[in-house]
């Protein structure tokens, strides 16, 4: 299987959207609007199979040397051959690229991130403008059961 791991153009955002939206409804995942999608669209990484998107994810950056992995979703029957992990692998090699020092990310995945040596840690280390920017609107906000974790890139 060859599974291609590429930077999205706006003509993706379509198909990024029907890809998260079963993420979304279970509130797995925050909503972004095609407006947010078009304005972050460097952000992302996409994963591609036979011209089909099958995972994306977003490195948000927070500060010179702070960025989130966030929105890291994979069409299920792609789930456990290394997509999540080809998507994150791409997005950590951006961030040192760019001059980052650490990666953290909030997720239900614990096993995933461990496996790729982030470490768990307390969310009131996490920057305050993450939550009250983006968690404050999550449905299940203020009791999460998202798991924070970081890591040294």
């Amino acid at each position: 299987m060859k599974i291609k791991f590429e930077k999205p153009t706006l003509q993706d955002i379509d198909a990024m959207q029907k890809l998260i939206k079963p993420q979304v409804e279970k509130g797995i995942i925050l909503h972004r609007s095609d407006d947010e999608l078009a304005a972050n669209i460097r952000s992302y990484f996409i994963a591609k199979y036979a011209q089909d998107i099958i995972g994306f994810c977003s490195l948000q950056i927070y500060s010179k040397d702070l960025a989130e992995l966030r929105s890291l979703v994979v069409k299920d029957k792609f789930r456990r051959q290394g997509v999540g992990r080809g998507l994150v692998v791409n997005l950590e090699k951006e961030g040192k690229n760019l001059g980052l020092k650490q990666i953290f990310a909030l997720t239900y995945e614990r096993g995933f991130f461990e496996s790729l040596g982030y470490m768990e840690i307390d969310k009131d280390k996490l920057p305050e403008q993450k939550i009250w920017a983006d968690c404050i609107k999550c449905k299940l906000f203020p009791i999460c059961k998202e798991i924070a974790f970081i890591k040294q890139i």
